[in-house]
């Protein structure tokens, strides 16, 4: 049977209970599926270097952008390609679950160092599988950003500005969703997935691929700012985070230590700076 590519959103039968009324009608949810990254660089085969659950959709971008957020893409190494798998021990539901990466050279971080065979991680959490906490807190820093960040007037509307872009979002309430922004807040790349992370190394990923910056002047992403999230906008090199949630205590320091400008708590009628 030939498998069929997975989409962003399932349909479902539910029972919506209001009082003593029932109310049977078709529903969507966001679909969230495995996704595997395997590396492969000349004279190394592919193999398991992470395992996600994610929302299908723009994986090519995940992958990417997750290896660049760890380090393993960077100086000396560039990505030469991305496919699905097409190994024959696949099955068909595996098929598009399973993803490739060339690079043209050796990798910039040992990816079995951190990540080995065993290594996976939830939506819910982008530095799962990690060897020790001081793995954790070793994050791969991009060049610091020199250019503008947004200014709190601009800041304020940028949560405004994301939300007219969650498209999945507004037919499941089910996904997060993260943007590059410039200093004006300008919208440049949009992505959402079931995981706040994977959204936005899907950011990175497509500015990677699209042969792009990947920093920018502002990552917007519509939930809280955890940990993870400050990593990925540190090792991107952004200059600054806008987040509709809270940060955590672990976030904060980080930024600081980074000189990454956090907002959160964003709204079009407030927001508070952290760092």
């Amino acid at each position: 049977m030939k498998a069929r590519r997975p989409g962003p959103t399932v349909r479902a039968r539910v029972q919506e209970l209001i009082g003593d009324a029932v109310r049977r009608h078709e529903d969507r949810l966001a679909t969230e599926e495995p996704l595997e990254i395997r590396l492969e660089w000349p004279g190394v085969a592919a193999r398991r270097v992470w395992v996600t659950m994610r929302t299908p959709g723009h994986d090519f971008e995940l992958a990417a952008g997750w290896l660049r957020h760890e380090g393993v893409v960077g100086a000396g190494s560039a990505v030469h390609g991305v496919a699905y798998c097409t190994d024959e021990a696949l099955t068909a539901e595996q098929e598009f679950n399973v993803v490739t990466v060339a690079l043209d050279g050796p990798p910039a971080a040992d990816p079995g160092h951190r990540h080995n065979a065993a290594s996976s991680g939830s939506s819910a959490c982008g530095v799962c599988g990690k060897d020790s906490v001081a793995a954790v807190l070793d994050v791969p820093r991009g060049a610091r950003w020199a250019g503008p960040v947004p200014a709190p007037d601009v800041v304020r509307t940028l949560p405004g500005r994301l939300r007219e872009h969650q498209q999945v979002f507004g037919r499941t309430g089910g996904v997060h969703a993260a943007a590059l922004a410039d200093a004006d807040g300008r919208v440049l790349v949009v992505r959402e997935d079931v995981g706040r992370h994977n959204a936005v190394d899907k950011v990175t990923g497509a500015r990677l691929l699209a042969g792009e910056p990947v920093a920018g002047a502002c990552l917007v992403v519509s939930g809280r700012a955890g940990f993870e999230l400050v990593q990925k906008a540190v090792a991107a090199g952004t200059g600054s985070l806008v987040a509709v949630g809270a940060p955590t205590s672990l976030s904060v320091r980080l930024a600081e230590e980074a000189g990454l400008v956090l907002y959160g708590f964003t709204s079009s009628e407030r927001c508070v700076r952290y760092a």
